[in-house]
Order: C-alpha cells, then sequence, then structure tokens
C-alpha cells in the first residue's frame, strides 16, 4: 500500500487498514470493467458514495454505523479489485472468502462490526442495485428494459437525486475520504447525543 502497510491476503490485519488507502485504490479501480461513458472511468469510490447517499435515502433511521458499512460495503475492492458478477460466478468461493476477511479485518479497523447482519446487507444490497440500474442505463448502455431485468425498478429515486457523471481520481478519492470523515464525526457526537438525553 501507499501508506507503507503490508496486507496479507489470508490473515488480513486491522491494523494495517488505512482509509486513505482505500480511498486512493477505490478511486483507480473502474465500475463496469471500465466499460462506460464519459471521460474518466466511473470508479468504485463514486459508487459507494451514491450506495450510500441512496442507503440513507431508504433507511432514514439508519445509524452512522450503518451508514459507515454502506459506504464500505465495496472497501475490499481496493485490494482486489472489481471483478464483474458473471466472472466472480466463474471464479467461485475462493473470491468470496477473501472478500470477507477483507471485509471483517477494515470493518474492525473502523470499530464496526467484522460483518453486516443480513438483513441490513440485505438494505446495502437493494441501494446497491439501485445505483446499479442508473449506472447501467445512464453510463454502461443499457437498455431501461434490460436494466429492470437485472437489477429491478429503483423504486424511490430518480435520476436527479444521483451525481453520476464520472468524476476525476483526485474528486472521487476526496469526495470518499470528506464523506468517511463526515461519518466518523456523526458516530462521534452519537453517544454524547445519547448520554446528553438521559
Amino acid at each position: 500500500m501507499l501508506s507503507g502497510r503490508r496486507l496479507d491476503l489470508l490473515d488480513p490485519s486491522p491494523l494495517d487498514v488505512e482509509i486513505e488507502d482505500i480511498a486512493h485504490g477505490l478511486a483507480r479501480v473502474a465500475r463496469w470493467n471500465g466499460q462506460t461513458l464519459g471521460d474518466y472511468a466511473y470508479s468504485v469510490a463514486q459508487h459507494s458514495l451514491i450506495v450510500e447517499k441512496i442507503f440513507c435515502h431508504c433507511n432514514k433511521a439508519a445509524k452512522p454505523a450503518q451508514q459507515q458499512m454502506a459506504l464500505l460495503h465495496d472497501a475490499p475492492e481496493y485490494v482486489i479489485g472489481d471483478m464483474i458478477s458473471p466472472f466472480k460466478s466463474v471464479v467461485g468461493g475462493g473470491y468470496k472468502t477473501v472478500e470477507k476477511r477483507l471485509e471483517g479485518a477494515i470493518h474492525i479497523r473502523f470499530g464496526l462490526p467484522p460483518h453486516p447482519t443480513t438483513a441490513l446487507k440485505a438494505r446495502i444490497k437493494t441501494a446497491d442495485r439501485i445505483a446499479a440500474f442508473f449506472e447501467a442505463t445512464v453510463l454502461a448502455g443499457f437498455s431501461e428494459a434490460e436494466a429492470l431485468k437485472y437489477f429491478g425498478r429503483p423504486n424511490g429515486i430518480t435520476r436527479d437525486m444521483l451525481e453520476i457523471e464520472p468524476m476525476t481520481t483526485a474528486s472521487a478519492q476526496a469526495a470518499f475520504l470528506m464523506r468517511f470523515s463526515e461519518i466518523e464525526q456523526l458516530r462521534r457526537e452519537a453517544p454524547e447525543k445519547a448520554k446528553a438525553s438521559q
């Protein structure tokens, strides 16, 4: 990693995870295998920001820790890249095992549960599929009918709510770090608010 950290893929340590490395890596990993419109690659960092925004819109009572898990839902890809779904199916369980270990290390590093609950994972996945619908139709050349078939109808979200034009690498990296910091601030304030209300 650029931070100087060395990450063991088979046994990743939370101590070797840095948010700057995550933001740097995700801003340079292209979604859709790079097959998108625009002057810049549409990055996993920008996708993560959009998924977290959709998640918050659809889950108004979400706690800051849940928002952070939504933002970090693809964080392992800063190490292993973004594999298109059909290829993940071909690769099989080995990819998922490495991904899950990295997710656990990343979450623990930031004081989160190692993995989201089944219910939370489903809510994040819903936001992810909504984001994919708009990415597919706006950037990746899918017709609306194709996107509906693969990702379902994006209920409650419209195109104008999302900043979907690909950002520069530097902009995506900075925006990801800023949103991470904002949520961390909310997480710090949450216990204080709970104490004040007692």
